[in-house]
């Protein structure tokens, strides 16, 4: 089992910056995929960035230049720099992590943090 903590959301003005950190316990050997999922309101959960243990990285369209994922194997910690936020990235954030190289629905999933971009 894996357990997922993520921190650093809040309200932010658009064009705005947030870092969100997202710390792995428990069997955490066994993680190679780490990432960041959304949910906005009325809508399905979508992948925003994922990394593997070997630093390969993957991310959404509406996020390429200004998010940058990155992880610190050491400290078993991934975390998310959002840079020139805008409305539209508004949703909860899912930190996750699989034994694969891509998140799975059935791998382990944090509780979610919400991001806020409003004036």
């Amino acid at each position: 089992q894996v357990q997922l903590v993520e921190s650093g959301g809040g309200l932010v003005q658009p064009g705005g910056s947030l870092r969100l950190s997202c710390a792995a316990s428990g069997s955490i050997f066994s993680i190679n995929a780490m990432g960041w999922y959304r949910q906005a309101p009325g809508k399905q959960r979508e992948l925003v960035a994922a990394i593997t243990f070997g630093g390969t990285t993957n991310y959404a369209d509406s996020v390429k230049g200004r998010f940058t994922i990155s992880r610190d194997n050491a400290k078993n910690t991934v975390y998310l720099q959002m840079n020139s936020l805008k409305p539209e990235d508004t949703a909860v954030y899912y930190c996750a992590a699989d034994s694969r190289a891509t998140i799975r629905p059935r791998g382990s999933w944090g509780q979610g943090t919400q991001v806020t971009v409003s004036s």
